[in-house]
């Protein structure tokens, strides 16, 4: 039987009925238009039995596009698509947070408006072979350097998602500032080589993300806003030195804001850059003192060990949810988890692999 991810928790004012938390994963099944539909709708009712539902990354404007089928929450069409998307969830009693996402310099021309270059701080490329296009595989291209100047509309753009979340029902966001996306790249030495107030110094290179943080926590309070960490992560050619610095740096800074959690994918199931030792949720929590959720390759026993010595107070799982749509019952009850189907259906654009994965049968 499982104990503490089982037992409730308060976050901020909303009470989580369990502390498994769905972790966001992209699935590629909103269609060109990024709106989602009722295939969606039923996708994340089944997997409602979760404390908290965190949405797949969710493009906060048309620039920010860099991954096939994924939703939006810029447009009238996309905020009312996510609506029995919530309302679902909200039916059985579990919040639902929309992850907002701008994929930076990890998209491709085919994916922008005007087929201009993708955006980044620095122009410097993703070292990796191709990437998924509407147009199929293509190489990488090197990103065009954001201008000082056009800081503030993506800031604003994060503000106008956050607005348009509210707006769909979402009981809060949580920032991916993970994984080698544009916030991240900003964070990070290895991707920022800015020589303007954005980059260089941690300071510096930290304030993107802390303008983003100050625009979202204007439209919702600030304990329904989570921010998302990957300080170990090699994904999309990251990677940094100092990566130890940097990144317990920002936990500090976060600290301040008295967010709702601080989501850091501290397991190294997405792989690992071996730049020195991995940063810990025992690192994190000398430095940031409110909710910490772990996240990446965990199971339930190291989750239950994690909540139990202090360092995390909730736990998230991927992939896990997509298999076993009941997972907490799973976890609950000590039924077993069914195996992954073939990776190919984890993104086809249909149902299956997404929502044909029946409940355990007692």
């Amino acid at each position: 039987m499982a104990g503490e991810l089982i037992s409730a928790y308060e976050l901020g004012d909303l009470t989580l009925k369990n502390r498994i938390v769905m972790a966001p994963m992209t699935r590629g099944r909103c269609g060109s238009s990024g709106v989602p539909g009722e295939m969606n709708a039923t996708y994340y009712r089944q997997r409602a039995g979760a404390g908290l539902i965190i949405t797949e990354g969710t493009f906060i404007s048309p620039q920010a596009n860099g991954w096939v089928g994924a939703p939006g929450i810029f447009s009238p069409q996309q905020v009312e698509g996510w609506k029995p998307v919530v309302d679902g969830v909200h039916d059985a009693g579990t919040p639902i947070f929309c992850q907002l996402w701008h994929c930076g310099r990890a998209s491709h021309s085919t994916f922008q408006p005007g087929n201009q270059k993708p955006v980044a701080p620095s122009e410097i490329a993703i070292n990796s072979d191709y990437i998924h296009t509407p147009n199929g595989k293509q190489p990488n291209e090197t990103p065009r350097a954001l201008t000082t100047e056009e800081l503030p509309g993506i800031v604003e753009d994060y503000r106008l998602a956050a607005r348009n979340a509210k707006a769909a029902g979402f009981d809060g966001v949580e920032i991916h500032g993970a994984n080698g996306y544009l916030i991240d790249e900003f964070l990070q030495t290895k991707t920022n080589e800015r020589s303007d107030q954005y980059g260089g110094s941690l300071e510096n290179r930290f304030r993107f993300l802390k303008e983003i943080v100050e625009a979202v926590t204007s439209v919702f309070p600030s304990n329904r806003v989570g921010v998302r960490q990957s300080p170990n992560g090699v994904y999309n050619d990251m990677g940094s030195p100092d990566y130890r610095d940097t990144f317990l740096y920002v936990a500090e800074q976060l600290a301040k804001f008295d967010l709702g959690y601080l989501h850091v994918m501290d397991g190294l199931g997405f792989g690992f850059h071996e730049l020195g030792e991995p940063v810990t949720l025992g690192d994190y929590r000398k430095v940031y003192p409110g909710t910490l959720m772990g996240n990446c390759g965990h199971t339930k026993d190291d989750g239950e060990q994690r909540i139990a010595d202090g360092v995390a107070e909730l736990i998230a799982f991927g992939r896990p949810f997509i298999t076993n749509p009941d997972l907490p019952a799973r976890f609950e009850n000590g039924w077993p988890l069914a195996d992954d189907p073939p990776q190919a259906i984890w993104y086809s654009p249909g149902p299956e692999g997404y929502i044909d994965q029946p409940a355990h049968s007692a």
